[in-house]
């Protein structure tokens, strides 16, 4: 999704956000299902016993918060917004890829006047799509983490009030496969990301997105914004 610096702000947050709510006002909430009318029932196609009456559930962060409506929504329309910048950094980097085709194809003909001068003008051109690569991927990561925490920040009490409401003593976000995370292996059964999404669109009362093109109907992954550099 994004850099290993951007992975681990999001990581913190993740932590910090969800602690707060399970030690603050969600905190107030009884645990357990028998302790409210409206608690799902536990069950061991949602949770898993580990030792002597823990249960744990395993969430995707990532996946949730781009999955859910509002994320779907905000993330698309960065997506457009960012749309006129990629379409500006692919038209700077073909018009480089096309000096240095023309480098390489009539170099050897040129003068060593014109040669350098060409030269000279795909190391500016280079530079300065180098430069806007890198502002535009900086930027676009800017934003996607903004939407990212500004979600979470609202999904946190819904994540924590259905560990509560289902008996769940641990929360595992598995956003990060193993090795980048300490999970080996776990059980599709113990995933909690769907409900805790289904809880959060109701909450949050925004409308899923209507589904077009042939891509409709997946959640769109935060990436960064940007296109390759043209090969030196």
């Amino acid at each position: 999704m994004t850099s290993k610096f951007l992975r681990s702000v999001l990581a913190l947050a993740v932590f910090s956000m969800i602690s707060a709510w399970a030690q603050t006002g969600g905190a107030a909430t009884p645990t357990g299902a028998a302790n409210s009318p409206a608690a799902p029932a536990a069950s061991a196609t949602t949770t898993q016993m580990v030792g002597a009456g823990t249960k744990v559930g395993t969430i995707n962060i990532e996946q949730a918060v781009a999955g859910s409506n509002e994320g779907q929504r905000d993330f698309e329309a960065l997506r457009k917004k960012l749309e006129p910048k990629q379409n500006e950094l692919k038209s700077q980097n073909d018009e480089l890829e096309g000096l240095q085709k023309q480098l390489q194809t009539q170099g050897d003909k040129l003068n060593a006047d014109a040669r350098a001068t060409l030269v000279k003008q795909i190391e500016t051109k280079k530079k300065s799509f180098d430069r806007a690569l890198q502002d535009a991927q900086e930027d676009a990561q800017n934003q996607q983490k903004e939407i990212f925490q500004r979600i979470l920040q609202k999904m946190a009490p819904s994540i924590v009030k259905y560990a509560q409401e289902s008996g769940l003593s641990m929360i595992v976000d598995i956003s990060n496969p193993w090795p980048q995370s300490p999970i080996l292996w776990a059980n599709e059964a113990v995933d909690i990301t769907k409900p805790v999404v289904d809880l959060y669109n109701a909450q949050s009362g925004v409308p899923a997105p209507v589904p077009t093109g042939a891509g409709a109907g997946k959640a769109p992954a935060p990436k960064p914004a940007g296109t390759a550099p043209a090969k030196p």
